[in-house]
């Protein structure tokens, strides 16, 4: 059997289950070589649209969001580096860490689409906010992440500097939300099969096999 699939990962640069999820279905992608590959293309899924310029501080934003106490967004921010962990991410010190609104991270990565590199952002994004605790929406710092990945820096300024893209970001967010995407990651095999939830490797390998056999009965 050798089968290529279609995945689409609808995700926000700011959901740390979003870069766990990557991490294992990579995982099971390269179990599953060279018999299943796939094409990856990132969808874009704000957690915090009406989030201003300057953030919000983490745990309070958790907390508010949530309706959880201080103590239970601490263990969870532990389970989710353990996490991390399993699948070779490591999660930096983000306490006192801010959420940030990731609109024009998300026009950026349209544009790196059309460039071919467009996972290649993805992942120095979720590097940035998670592992460095940079801004996604200071446009210095996304530069510095275009610099850093080859891609041209002048291009991304002119992306950040207009509103460009900005209504194929939109329209991407509505269609996903109009398919029933409330979550993230969701992650769309084949444009039906979905994937919820940053899963762990087995399961991501289980489904994504089961999928490739479809086409085979």
């Amino acid at each position: 059997m050798n089968k290529h699939l279609k995945i689409d990962i609808v995700s926000d640069v700011s959901c740390p289950w979003c870069i766990i999820g990557y991490q294992a279905l990579n995982q099971a992608l390269a179990n599953l070589a060279p018999d299943i590959q796939a094409d990856i293309t990132w969808q874009p899924f704000e957690l915090n649209p009406q989030m201003p310029k300057k953030g919000q501080e983490i745990t309070e934003h958790i907390t508010q969001k949530y309706g959880i106490t201080v103590e239970q967004s601490d263990q969870n921010r532990a389970a989710i580096k353990e996490r991390g962990l399993s699948v070779s991410y490591e999660f930096g010190n983000r306490g006192g860490g801010r959420i940030y609104n990731t609109f024009d991270a998300h026009r950026l990565l349209h544009w790196a689409h059309e460039q071919g590199k467009q996972t290649e952002l993805k992942l120095a994004l979720f590097d940035l906010y998670f592992q460095q605790n940079g801004n996604p929406s200071d446009h210095q710092q996304l530069l510095s992440v275009v610099e850093q990945i080859g891609l041209e820096v002048a291009q991304a300024k002119q992306v950040l500097d207009s509103d460009k893209y900005s209504s194929d970001v939109r329209k991407q967010q509505q269609f996903y939300q109009a398919a029933g995407v409330s979550s993230v990651p969701a992650v769309i095999v084949n444009d039906k099969h979905l994937i919820s939830g940053g899963q762990p490797t087995d399961v991501f390998e289980k489904a994504l096999k089961q999928i490739a056999e479809e086409g085979f009965n």
